[in-house]
């Protein structure tokens, strides 16, 4: 300390004083450009390579899960041997969800919310096919009882396997947003803005220093240290700025629609099931029918968030009308004590057709909000890998300048 307080009183002392301090902002300046870029490397790759992914894995699970049961609700009502197309679509189905589980089951954390769902899921999945294979097998013997072994599939579907799948969905979507969190790295910028700011001050500082004291207006390298301060600057501004802007992008016209789409297309899944299951039961208007009314008022594709699919989006709202209008007639029939009718207009080809028209398009849209994110967030990493490197280069660069223009100085005291 004493030596540091002696080295103020001389000339070659402050001089010296003076590079310690250029070369510790600068290297620090380069460790933090470094770590910045790192860090929000890292943070996008981990957003575009596992919470996207995971997101879309947990949506798989829970739709598929909701098609399951509206699928072996329709086959049920058939009534005997139930048609090929519609085993075929449980069964796969059934198979989609268990590997989309068995993919989600390698991203999420160990003891965390999401894989507890997964494990609830997975074993409740053995329960689930059991109960509907017991149904088919009483419904192919014409035993009434087999429409109970179906209600307390659905109902095992619906208030346990498909609440879980919603839970990972939730967890898959808060790990999407601390994805976008990490990846902005705005500690690390804050940081990385602050030494920017005071290497600048003190390289400007430096050269003031020298010009009183010597005389000399300029000092080329530490106008050349100077020079890469701004360049530096300016690369992590527009490297950064274009990250921060891709990320929003990816947010807004990716991740957001693509959830939202998401929720709408389970949301008409379990309209279909709504459906069948109140036939199954010959339950007329009951509680089923209730939840039907509840959620086609809930079926919105309207709105900001849909305005890079508002061609898909009009025409998944014309599908949903007409599924509508064959709903009402169906339920018209049904009440008016056709339930043969009912069913044969239920399971027919022409509704089939428009109702899988509905999901196909949400699907599309779906998959064309995915794209968008894809295509956003790997923009938004680009040009950080070469930060991690270029970043330090610099800072050793603006060192080297910085300690040619001060050595310089010094070695005239000699």
């Amino acid at each position: 300390m004493t030596r540091l307080a002696g080295l103020r009183h001389t000339s070659p002392g402050r001089l010296q004083l003076l590079l310690a301090v250029l070369l510790v902002l600068a290297t620090l300046t380069g460790l933090v450009a470094g770590l910045t870029a790192s860090s929000a490397a890292t943070g996008t790759a981990d957003l575009r390579d596992r919470a996207q992914p995971l997101l879309a894995e947990a949506e798989t699970v829970w739709s598929s899960l909701a098609d399951a049961d509206a699928t072996a609700a329709q086959a049920f009502i058939t009534g005997g041997l139930e048609p090929p197309q519609l085993t075929r679509r449980y069964d796969e189905k059934l198979a989609a969800a268990a590997t989309a589980l068995t993919s989600a089951a390698r991203r999420v954390p160990e003891g965390s919310k999401g894989a507890e769902a997964i494990r609830s899921i997975s074993t409740g999945l053995g329960d689930y096919t059991a109960l509907v294979a017991t149904a088919r097998a009483l419904n192919r013997q014409g035993k009434p009882v087999g429409a109970s072994y179906l209600s307390t599939a659905s109902q095992l579907n619906r208030e346990t396997l498909q609440p879980q799948a919603q839970a990972l969905f939730q967890q898959a979507r808060r790990e999407a947003a601390d994805g976008y969190t990490d990846s902005r790295s705005s500690w690390w910028l804050m940081l990385l803005l602050v030494l920017g700011v005071v290497l600048g001050a003190a390289l400007i500082a430096a050269q003031a220093h020298l010009s009183r004291t010597t005389h000399r207006t300029f000092n080329v390298p530490l106008l050349t240290a100077t020079g890469l301060t701004v360049l530096l600057a300016l690369v992590c501004t527009g490297v950064f700025a274009h990250q921060q802007a891709r990320l929003t992008s990816a947010d807004r016209d990716g991740s957001a629609p693509a959830e939202a789409l998401a929720e709408a297309r389970n949301l008409v899944l379990r309209e279909r099931a709504d459906e069948a299951l109140t036939l199954a039961a010959r339950a007329g208007k009951g509680p089923l029918e209730k939840d039907f009314a509840q959620l086609r008022e809930q079926f919105v594709v309207s709105g900001p968030e849909f305005d890079d699919v508002a061609g898909l989006m009009t025409k998944a709202a014309q599908q949903h009308d007409a599924y509508l209008a064959i709903h009402d007639e169906i339920r018209k029939l049904d009440d008016n004590g056709d339930y043969e009718g009912a069913v044969k207009l239920a399971v027919s080809e022409g509704t089939a057709t428009t109702f899988d028209g509905l999901t196909t398009v949400l699907g599309e849209a779906i998959a064309d909000r995915r794209a968008a994110f894809d295509d956003e967030v790997r923009s938004a990493g680009r040009g950080l890998g070469a930060l991690t490197v270029l970043g330090p280069l610099l800072a050793l660069a603006i060192a080297v300048f910085a300690m040619m223009g001060l050595r310089a100085r010094l070695e005239e005291y000699r």
